[in-house]
């Protein structure tokens, strides 16, 4: 592992104030993620700036019946919080899908967010990579890419963000708060993370110095007709290889509202995606299948980094 210096913030504008200071400092929480990088010497930051200390993890009610979710609320915490898994069971659904007991009880929201692809390529720094070093190469375009994205790809990528939490978070449509020297600002899930394009290497728009402090949850949680599923080798701590979110909202036998988020290798280079079936919700069919089968007005978001 590379030498680097350690600080401590000490509230949020102090640790906006560290990352504006330092281009090549990286925020580390639970370090589930960037402690893998630095082993591997993916990610060479010269400064950790730790903000594990910060007041982000609380789970609180919002004005308009929602919840703001602090970004250090551990995802065990979260998959468990009673708001959660009694109005949003979807999320707690696909946060214990994800990874095991021992890393969900270090990782935070917001690095969840930030985590970076798990591309065979990317991390083995003596191959091309796009995503790595800008202009090099892809070598997964044309190598062992059967856990990569097959939609939403461009000639310079084809690496997916690795996350089930996120998959939920866009079919929830959840807001990201993050904050920067201009002040706060509020990101739909949607445009947080981005499409590789040409600049695959920027994984969401989220300034290099911003912090996530929060990620809000609308009024709705669909808690009555949802599914997660996720398709991998083992049933236990692996990543997706496909993940459907779906979540329906019913009136009698009539399908009202529906979501559909797409993640994991094969199918989740959907990023910032946001497609609607006009004709199939304006058909309202009644409501004889399965929630699975009905995806009547489907809003696909993956989380692509």
């Amino acid at each position: 592992m590379i030498n680097f210096q350690y600080a401590r913030a000490s509230d949020v504008a102090d640790a906006v104030r560290q990352i504006a200071a330092n281009p090549d400092a990286k925020f580390i929480a639970g370090g589930t993620n960037l402690i893998d990088l630095m082993k591997e010497d993916v990610e060479r930051p010269a400064r950790l700036i730790d903000i594990s200390r910060l007041p982000l993890k609380t789970v609180e009610e919002t004005a308009g019946g929602g919840l703001r979710i602090g970004a250090l609320v551990p995802n065990s915490d979260l998959a468990y919080h009673p708001a959660v898994e009694q109005r949003y069971p979807l999320l707690s659904s696909a946060i214990l899908a994800g990874a095991s007991q021992q890393l969900r009880n270090m990782a935070s929201t917001g690095g969840n967010l930030l985590q970076r692809t798990r591309c065979f390529y990317f991390y083995d720094t003596a191959t091309p990579c796009n995503k790595r070093e800008p202009g090099s190469g892809c070598s997964a375009i044309n190598g062992i890419n059967r856990i990569n994205a097959i939609l939403g790809t461009s000639e310079s990528c084809i690496a997916t963000h690795p996350s089930d939490m996120c998959v939920a978070l866009a079919a929830l449509e959840a807001k990201v708060h993050v904050i920067g020297p201009g002040g706060e600002r509020v990101i739909a899930f949607e445009d947080f993370h981005r499409l590789p394009g040409n600049t695959p290497q920027l994984d969401t728009n989220l300034l290099p110095n911003e912090i996530v402090t929060a990620v809000e949850l609308p009024p709705k949680g669909f808690a009555a007709n949802y599914s997660y599923l996720k398709i991998r080798d083992r049933l236990s701590y692996a990543f997706a290889l496909v993940s459907v979110a779906a979540a329906l909202e019913l009136e009698g036998e009539t399908i009202k509202d529906a979501r559909l988020a797409l993640g994991g290798g094969r199918a989740q280079a959907v990023a910032r995606c946001r497609r609607r079936s006009r004709a199939a919700r304006a058909a309202r069919q009644p409501a004889d299948l399965p929630p699975r089968g009905r995806p009547a007005a489907a809003r696909c978001q993956g989380v692509r980094a």
